[in-house]
């Protein structure tokens, strides 16, 4: 979807799907007309399955995350012991992927599918950022129900930025330096997903 087509909105289907009010998505739109370099998009999307083990189950869950994703996962190991669950530190205990671009796109075509395309409000950091859980893997499409791994439940968390917000991350920059008006806010993040995947918005 280029730029044209994302700006040209169907402002009553958005209020339906966001729940905000015309003015608020007339006036964001307009702002995104005239200052297209405004128009937030998704910088990437993280996606962690955390199994509290390691093992043999959870390379089975690296296994199913590759081909969800298409993207080969990383390990992450446990900070701290914790005698309660048995786990010891320095132990792999979850599998992650980092998805930019069409992959980013393509997952959370199918992540958003799983959740009926219905994501609540509260998931909404201050800065226009999405966090998500899918209690069941089956649930995405194309993925089938395997017994030797039983069910898996994810995290996905979706960053969106303006572009050019990448100089926040430098290490010479001071986080306070950087523009109000260049921090996404939930309700365009509301738009951005409305628009972008279909995705409508519940109450908390």
């Amino acid at each position: 979807m280029n730029v044209q087509e994302f700006l040209d909105v169907n402002v009553k289907d958005l209020k339906e799907k966001t729940s905000l009010p015309e003015e608020k998505i007339k006036e964001i739109v307009e702002m995104w007309s005239k200052s297209p370099m405004l128009i937030p998009r998704i910088v990437k999307v993280t996606v962690n399955m955390s199994l509290g083990e390691g093992g043999e189950r959870l390379a089975k869950a690296a296994k199913v995350l590759e081909e969800i994703t298409g993207q080969k996962p990383i390990f992450r190991k446990a900070k701290r012991t914790i005698r309660a669950f048995g786990i010891r530190k320095g132990e792999n205990i979850a599998v992650m992927v980092t998805l930019r671009k069409e992959k980013a796109i393509e997952f959370l075509n199918k992540a958003f599918e799983a959740v009926g395309r219905r994501i609540k409000t509260s998931s909404i950091d201050a800065h226009g950022n999405v966090s998500f859980g899918i209690e069941e893997h089956i649930l995405i499409p194309g993925v089938k129900y395997d017994p030797e791994i039983g069910i898996l439940g994810m995290d996905v968390a979706i960053t969106v930025e303006r572009p050019g917000y990448r100089i926040a991350r430098r290490k010479r920059t001071k986080r306070e330096h950087i523009p109000e008006r260049h921090r996404v806010k939930p309700e365009e993040t509301m738009i951005l997903l409305s628009q972008l995947l279909g995705v409508t918005w519940v109450g908390r």
